[in-house]
């Protein structure tokens, strides 16, 4: 039967890029099996989160790009692991070159997350004083109002957490009272309220609890989930950017609201 014109210049597929939340695997030495046994022991914990996830694997921070049979084997221990290795960070010439090797793609969206464009990890760096807003005096701060009183199971963290830092709230609620730096990571089984900036990465109902909520006095963060349903931030939305918000899910929607 013969095809119609319309339908030989109808598209099969379109194709288009938008945001999704991979997550980025930063490797600071080569162990294969050892990073195996930490990356099951997120994903047995925080099966919502990490079962099967996306990973794209950063080199940076090596003292030498290992061999494509080295990374081969890297990739084979995280597949083990339970999560989804689907390309490397982007990097050198020679990066890109191993990439292709392995029949990888390069991501270069997470280099201008965390990097300056000379390659200096941004994270590292404090943000500029003058850019920071004025702190806000305790007594004149506005308290979460929505926030419930947190579990009898509720971790509390007075000092900041930096950047390349994970805070995880096992069975509970996460409570911290200072900032969440750039590249740090805060995980709860419950809820997780933060007083200072939010800044770095938020995972609440990491075991699937669907009610947990993210409050947050101060909002930056580069990731926000509920229950594995997370939304990441190139930008964040000019009616969010350094308010108080809190998160929370309705149905399989990931909501965010000022306070």
């Amino acid at each position: 039967m013969a095809t119609s014109p319309a339908r030989v210049l109808e598209p099969v597929g379109e194709l288009k890029f938008g945001q999704v939340g991979i997550a980025n695997l930063r490797l600071k030495r080569l162990d294969g099996p050892g990073l195996q046994r930490e990356l099951a022991d997120k994903v047995r914990h925080a099966p919502q989160l990490f079962d099967r996830a996306p990973v794209v694997l950063d080199l940076s921070h090596l003292g030498a790009l290992p061999d494509a049979g080295t990374v081969q084997s890297l990739l084979e221990h995280i597949r083990q692991a339970g999560l989804i290795p689907v390309g490397l960070a982007y990097g050198t010439s020679e990066n890109e070159q191993l990439a292709r090797s392995l029949g990888l793609p390069l991501f270069a969206k997470f280099r201008a997350a965390y990097e300056r464009a000379g390659g200096e990890p941004m994270v590292a760096t404090p943000p500029p004083p003058s850019r920071e807003p004025a702190p806000v005096p305790p007594a004149a701060a506005a308290p979460p109002a929505a926030a419930p009183a947190p579990s009898a199971a509720t971790l509390h963290l007075d000092q900041p957490v930096r950047s390349g830092q994970q805070v995880y709230a096992r069975g509970g609620d996460l409570v911290l009272n200072k900032l969440v730096a750039n590249g740090a990571e805060v995980i709860a089984d419950g809820s997780i309220h933060v007083y200072g900036p939010l800044r770095g990465r938020a995972l609440a109902g990491a075991m699937g609890d669907e009610k947990a909520r993210i409050y947050c006095r101060e909002f930056h963060a580069e990731l926000v989930s509920i229950a594995g349903h997370y939304r990441v931030f190139e930008a964040i939305p000019d009616d969010l950017r350094g308010h108080p918000v809190q998160v929370g899910l309705d149905g399989d929607k990931l909501v965010i609201a000022r306070l």
